[in-house]
């Protein structure tokens, strides 16, 4: 018997095959662009986290009154008032700004964020209102962030994902 080509079984076979390689580099690829997402997700809230802490080294007297404490989600999130141009502000005034300006930036940047600052001092709080007389802040901080992360798979639930960050300002 003599064979010039091949048979439709081997060429079907062959396409069932090809298919199949097909269909798992498309998972492959999904998975890949659902892991690529959450990384970038993760590393606006690393961004984030650091910026308030540079806020929150910049106010040292509101840092040792513990203006930052608090929770910041959509809520808190709105116009920055005061503190602007060349006007001189109070540190109350620029922890309030600062509050309003990370509060949009968590909007901004994470999917239905909410977020808490907690300070504790080790020490007392100096009665003094500037930053010559002020010790640096001898307490730890811890930014709790949260936010929701779309499900890898079709028809599952969007679920939770956070960040803790605990440092020493």
């Amino acid at each position: 018997m003599r064979r010039n080509g091949f048979t439709l079984l081997e060429v079907m076979i062959a396409l069932l095959v090809f298919s199949l390689g097909l269909l798992g580099m498309a998972g492959l690829l999904a998975v890949s662009v659902q892991t690529n997402h959450s990384a970038y997700l993760r590393t606006q809230a690393t961004f984030l986290a650091q910026g308030m802490a540079d806020r929150m080294r910049a106010n040292n007297i509101g840092l040792w009154n513990l203006a930052y404490n608090g929770t910041y989600d959509a809520s808190t999130a709105g116009t920055a008032s005061g503190c602007l141009g060349s006007a001189s502000c109070t540190w109350s005034q620029v922890a309030a700004r600062d509050a309003a300006v990370w509060s949009n930036q968590l909007v901004s940047f994470l999917p239905s964020p909410s977020a808490t600052v907690n300070c504790v001092t080790t020490g007392s709080n100096p009665a003094a209102d500037t930053m010559v007389e002020r010790p640096p802040y001898n307490g730890q901080c811890t930014i709790v962030m949260n936010w929701n992360e779309k499900s890898s798979e079709a028809g599952q639930a969007d679920h939770a994902a956070s960040l803790t960050w605990v440092f020493q300002p």
